[in-house]
């Protein structure tokens, strides 16, 4: 859904003005870890060693220098999840360039088209494009004042530069829609090619007519990109999920290109060396491949693991290919392809689920990933976030939700598929990766009730007391390392450990526990519609139902006083009675609380909001709160050397100046 701010920039003004490193931003820094998903790349084609990047939340980055370091340079529109997938330079003052996006949130009905006429400071959504979801876009060799876009809904021309638009595809055709791919003839610009999700079709006369230019190509294939020889109009190469079609007569006929497997596997970006036109880049869902003779023959130059979506070819030095790909963010070869490095610095698109500050040396910091497999995990930073190295041996692509420090320094992580150890002996500080830092299993899920001491005998038959026991497999969203018991808030219930993790046991099956909190003697557990609450240290347990005036609960926490803090859609509830009643935070000024914490540092709860970048913190129970604005949409709060670090949603670890708290606050919110 469009926020009202949006619909107001867009109606009323029409302006969406985003400033290059968004000064709001400037007061907390990124630090990493490094990577993640790249959606498109393109170059200044007056200036090479300008980069731009586009990822799935709404960003841009920058890289001046061919894209070995990187800034944040814009986010286009208010939502959060737009994929950007490509961005056009006006080849006559690539001062003015366009972006094509959709919503990742709302793939089949939302997106936009940006345009910026100031080398992308700051930009505009074009009213016409507004809402559709925009999946190519070209614009017109010969002709730099045309551009065709592909969207869901048809084909669509501008002739003056994105200020009016035209549907060019037939209204309500039955075959020409979900494009996904569009070419335009290098020397005419009524010939246009679109590529939909089900075959390719060609306009000779700017989209009068249509025909299907199907021969040769296997049915209802994906057409995912085309690429036009610049010298030879005629000469046409399309990719699609099964396979790579080349076609020498202008698209009446395709013949599929021999060498690349297409089974599983889709091609998403063609490129062509722009000083060689034989030199042609498939980026594809298993790795890279090259051909160097017109597409005849194909060699892969990634390994199959690397999923590409676009390639990028230095035209000043041939040499040099950038990939955007995902999880990997962006490699970079200087030998034609041979070889690839990352080439991240400065960019981050990582989905830090959870965070970790080390108990004694507050330098040091893990963060958990979450959708990034073998490119996850867990990272590590000794430097306060200026190096990061994964260490994820063990945890075999799973998506860590938390991490917490043992009392013997070990690091516990809960993932989608149980609880992992990593030893303190594992995490020498003279080495950024032991070579024995192997993450190793705690999923001993045992049936019998919970009990610190061995099973008894049965007296009257001998026989000693059986216990069932099966492998933790459930999702750990919550965890909990209080001295002398462990507890999981786990898919599957409430699980308490009081051997350090080698067993586990269900004293509470509430399914979907997201959240669990101890302090002194209380514990409490929270799924999005009830609780679980223990006022005596475990020893019994009460299951509750949450406020009815809460809403959907997204996390709990236990203060110094014993007060349990919930964060809800609806706003902060506190109950001081173990949670026979509950009283609403009305001196919050946030809705739908995402996380409440307690910091035992600071003795402070700090709470944050779904859509929110400021930081709101109480040293006095809640009484009156301090803004502490972060420029980013922050959770899992912690302390380092006094100031405050936070995950993100999509921009991996941010930590705060090292600046006064008073001056980074600013003034009071509520009463007194």
């Amino acid at each position: 859904m469009r926020s009202s701010i949006r619909l107001r920039c867009l109606f009323c003004a029409s302006f969406l003005l985003v400033c290059s490193g968004l000064a709001v931003s400037q007061q907390w820094r990124t630090v990493g870890p490094d990577g993640g998903d790249v959606r498109s790349l393109a170059f200044d084609p007056h200036n090479p060693d300008r980069v731009f990047l586009g990822t799935s939340a709404s960003r841009l980055y920058l890289s001046t220098d061919g894209g070995t370091n990187w800034s944040r340079y814009a986010q286009l529109g208010a939502a959060t999840e737009m994929a950007l997938d490509h961005i056009v330079f006006d080849p006559a003052d690539s001062s003015i360039m366009y972006v094509a996006a959709w919503s990742v949130q709302s793939p089949h009905s939302d997106g936009d088209l940006f345009r910026s006429r100031d080398a992308g400071r700051t930009w505009q959504v074009l009213p016409a494009m507004h809402g559709k979801s925009i999946r190519a876009l070209a614009l017109a060799p010969s002709d730099p004042r045309i551009l065709v876009a592909g969207a869901l809904d048809g084909v669509f021309r501008s002739r003056d530069r994105g200020d009016h638009w035209e549907r060019i595809s037939p209204a309500e055709h039955r075959e020409i829609k979900n494009v996904e791919s569009i070419a335009v003839d290098p020397v005419n610009p009524a010939v246009i090619y679109a590529g939909t999700w089900h075959l390719p079709w060609k306009t000779d006369d700017g989209g009068k007519s249509w025909h299907s230019i199907k021969t040769g190509v296997i049915d209802d294939s994906d057409v995912f990109a085309i690429v036009i020889h610049p010298a030879s109009p005629t000469v046409v190469y399309m990719s699609a999920c099964s396979g790579i079609y080349k076609s020498t007569t202008g698209g009446q006929t395709f013949r599929k290109v021999q060498g690349i497997p297409y089974s599983a596997r889709r091609t998403r970006a063609l490129r062509m060396d722009p000083n060689d036109a034989s030199i042609l880049y498939a980026g594809t869902t298993e790795g890279l491949w090259k051909s160097s003779d017109s597409g005849a023959t194909w060699k892969r130059m990634t390994p199959a693991s690397t999923i590409v979506n676009d390639v990028l070819v230095d035209p000043r030095r041939r040499q040099r290919v950038l990939l955007a790909t995902d999880r990997g963010g962006v490699l970079a070869s200087d030998d034609g392809g041979a070889n690839f490095a990352a080439s991240n610095h400065g960019f981050t698109h990582r989905r830090v689920a959870a965070l970790l500050v080390d108990r004694t040396d507050a330098s040091v910091m893990y963060a958990g990933l979450l959708n990034d497999k073998e490119f996850g995990g867990v990272y590590v930073s000794r430097d306060s976030g200026a190096n990061w190295t994964q260490i994820s041996d063990g945890l075999d692509g799973r998506d860590v939700f938390v991490l917490r420090q043992s009392y013997d320094g070990a690091v516990i992580a809960g993932t989608n598929r149980g609880v992992f150890r990593l030893k303190p002996n594992q995490l020498k500080l003279d080495q950024l990766k032991p070579p024995d830092s192997q993450w190793e299993p705690l999923n001993c899920l045992q049936s019998n009730p919970l009990q610190s001491d061995p099973p008894q005998s049965n007296a009257a038959t001998g026989n000693k007391a059986t216990t069932s026991v099966t492998e933790l497999t459930a999702s750990v969203h919550g965890l909990e390392l209080a001295s002398g018991q462990w507890y999981a808030a786990t898919s599957v219930g409430l699980l308490v450990s009081v051997d350090l993790g080698q067993s586990w046991h269900n004293v509470a099956a509430v399914s979907d526990l997201i959240s669990v909190s101890a302090e002194g003697r209380i514990v409490a557990a929270a799924s999005h519609q009830r609780l679980v609450i223990s006022a005596d240290k475990g020893e019994s347990w009460l299951v509750l139902g949450s406020p009815q005036v809460a809403g959907t609960i997204h996390s709990i926490a236990v203060d110094s006083r014993g007060s349990i803090w919930l964060a809800a859609s609806e706003g902060a509830f506190r109950s001081q009675d173990s949670g026979d009643s509950w009283q609403r935070v009305d001196d919050l000024p946030l809705v739908n609380v995402i996380s409440i914490q307690f910091d035992p540092g600071s003795h402070r709860i700090l709470a944050v909001g779904a859509d929110s970048s400021t930081i709101f913190a109480s040293a006095n129970n809640g009484r009156t709160w301090n803004p502490i604005e972060s420029g980013w949409l922050v959770h899992d709060l912690h302390t380092a050397h006094g100031n405050l670090v936070a995950a993100t949603t999509f921009d991996g670890v941010v930590v705060q100046p090292a600046v006064t708290e008073r001056a980074a606050e600013g003034p009071r919110t509520g009463s007194q």
